[in-house]
């Protein structure tokens, strides 16, 4: 199967690259990289999730997955683009779910330097997330999490307008929040940092799930000490370079060239 089969873009939407500039274009080809990814370690719910992205301008505009496709099947040309109320903004034959952007809406307008925020529902995010001992420093990939984590209790489906400044709070200024009972959320300068990022929090998630299922309770776990996890952000930036953009990312993408590169499209 050709990478035009397997892709559900429509012939009209072969312009957009024409009708953008070249560092929206290049945005949309790292937000829809990054939704393949996120379906290629097997993080997505379906269609029921979302990664957002902020593009660079004064008008803030942003990027979100168009509602009904696959992660799998996303492109930088079907990507839509709405404004901080997620209306579209540009014409696309695709519709979005405002709902599942109340979540990111909250952060964009709060943090500017939140410029990608990614929601998952992954099955290891939401067990840990159910857990009262919450988020345990067992490992090496979690000393990077803990270093900025926050929790944000289960206020059911994210869909009132009043649970947004509780939701800012819970985040204040850290790159990973638990969503209790709910599921994993990371943010970051651009697609790739909020990727890499994931990609800690749901490898620690599984990790304690795995040591727990040794049949020891969460006490009896070697937790990291204390000035190891108080020095864990200035280790994090000397071995990933800030968090994934100059040293992970373009590996990745060439994964997914190799797999199917139709993202770009």
């Amino acid at each position: 199967m050709t990478a035009q089969e397997k892709s559900p873009l429509q012939p009209h939407l072969a312009d957009v690259r024409s009708r953008v500039s070249a560092e929206e274009w290049a945005l949309r080809v790292d937000l829809a990289a990054a939704y393949r990814l996120v379906a290629h370690f097997g993080w997505s719910d379906l269609v029921f999730t979302h990664i957002s992205a902020r593009i660079p301008g004064p008008e803030h505009h942003f990027l979100i997955n168009p509602y009904g496709f696959l992660f799998d099947e996303i492109t930088a040309s079907s990507l839509v683009k709405i404004d901080l109320q997620g209306k579209k903004v540009m014409e696309t034959p695709y519709p979005v779910n405002p709902a599942g952007f109340t979540i990111h809406s909250a952060i964009h307008a709060a943090r500017e330097d939140a410029a990608c925020v990614l929601h998952v529902h992954s099955l290891n995010g939401i067990a840990v997330s159910a857990q009262k001992c919450g988020f345990l420093p067992i490992s090496q990939q979690s000393i990077f999490v803990q270093a900025a984590l926050g929790y944000h209790d289960y206020e059911g489906v994210a869909l009132n307008e009043d649970e947004k400044p509780r939701l800012v709070r819970d985040l204040g200024n850290n790159t990973f929040l638990i969503l209790r009972n709910h599921g994993l959320l990371t943010v970051g300068a651009n697609p790739a940092d909020a990727f890499l990022a994931m990609y800690l929090f749901e490898s620690a998630c599984a990790i304690q799930l795995r040591a727990q299922a040794g049949g020891s309770g969460a006490e009896h776990l070697i937790t990291v000490p204390q000035p190891i996890l108080d020095g864990a952000k200035a280790q994090m930036q000397q071995v990933t370079k800030g968090l994934g953009s100059a040293l992970v990312w373009p590996g990745l993408l060439r994964k997914l060239d190799r797999i199917d590169a139709s993202f770009r499209e």
